[in-house]
C-alpha cells in the first residue's frame, strides 16, 4: 500500500494478526475462568444461602448439580483454550473451545436460576416442635407448634390430633380431637402455635400429632419427599 509520501507501508506479519487474534481469544477465555464464581453469585443474589444449598443438594436438587457441573467444564474450557498455541489452525480450535464452553457457560447460569428457585422454595415439609402436655388426666393442656417453609401457593398443611394405644393405633371415635387446614403465607411459609385442651380416652396410652402436606402421604414412616410428620406423646 502507497502512502503520500511515496513510501510503502509494510503489510502486517500473519504471525502477527493470528497471534491479535489468539490474544482476543484470551480474553473471552479468561471471562469463562470465573464461570463457578459466577454462578455462584447469581446463586446467592437470588437469595440461596449455605444452609439452602445443603438443603438442595441432600434433597438431591438436580439442577445444583448440573449447573456446577457445566461451570466447571466451562472453566477446563478456558484453560484448554488459553494453552491452544496462537497458529491459525491454533485460533480455530480455540474458537471451538470457547464455542462450547460460553454454551456451558450460559446452561449453568440458567440452570442455577432454575436450581436457586427450586431449592429456595424448599419442599413444603412440615416439622412439629414446643410439644407439651401438661396437668393432670381429667385436665390436660396440649400445646405444639408446626412449621413448613417453601408450602406452594395453593398447597395446604393438615394438622391432626388423635388418640392411640399402646402399639401406635389410632383409637376408633368419633372425630379426632383436633384438626386443622393450615395454609402459608405470602412468603410460603406457615408457623402455627397450638394450644389446646385434651380429653382422651380412658384406654388411650397417648397422643399423636400429625401434619400432612397436600398430595403427601399419611403415612409417618413411607419413604417419600413429601411423607407426613407425626409425633406422639404418652399420657400421664
Amino acid at each position: 500500500m502507497k502512502q503520500i509520501g511515496g513510501g510503502h507501508e509494510t503489510a502486517p506479519a500473519f504471525d502477527a494478526i493470528q497471534a491479535d487474534v489468539g490474544k482476543r481469544l484470551d480474553d473471552v477465555a479468561k471471562i469463562l475462568a470465573g464461570a463457578l464464581v459466577t454462578v455462584a453469585g447469581v446463586i446467592t443474589a437470588l437469595g440461596l444461602t449455605s444452609d439452602l444449598v445443603f438443603v438442595a443438594l441432600n434433597n438431591d436438587s438436580w439442577p445444583i448439580y448440573v449447573a456446577s457441573l457445566c461451570a466447571i467444564l466451562a472453566i477446563v474450557c478456558s484453560i484448554v483454550a488459553l494453552l491452544i498455541h496462537p497458529t491459525k489452525r491454533g485460533n480455530l480450535w480455540e474458537t471451538v473451545v470457547l464455542v462450547v464452553g460460553v454454551i456451558l457457560y450460559m446452561v449453568a447460569l440458567s440452570v442455577a436460576v432454575v436450581g436457586a428457585a427450586k431449592a429456595a422454595g424448599g419442599n413444603g415439609r412440615p416439622t412439629i416442635s414446643n410439644v407439651e402436655l401438661e396437668g393432670p388426666r381429667s385436665r390436660l393442656k396440649l400445646s405444639f407448634s408446626v412449621r413448613a417453609d417453601g408450602v406452594e401457593t395453593w398447597a395446604t398443611v393438615g394438622v391432626y390430633v388423635v388418640a392411640v394405644d399402646e402399639e401406635g393405633n389410632s383409637l376408633d371415635g368419633p372425630s379426632d380431637l383436633y384438626a386443622s387446614s393450615l395454609r402459608p403465607d405470602d412468603r410460603g411459609r406457615i408457623m402455627q402455635n397450638v394450644s389446646m385442651p385434651v380429653t382422651a380416652a380412658r384406654d388411650a396410652w397417648g397422643l399423636e400429632i400429625v401434619a400432612i402436606t397436600a398430595g403427601g402421604s399419611d403415612e409417618c414412616e413411607a419413604k417419600v419427599v413429601r411423607g407426613a410428620t407425626c409425633t406422639t406423646i404418652q399420657l400421664p
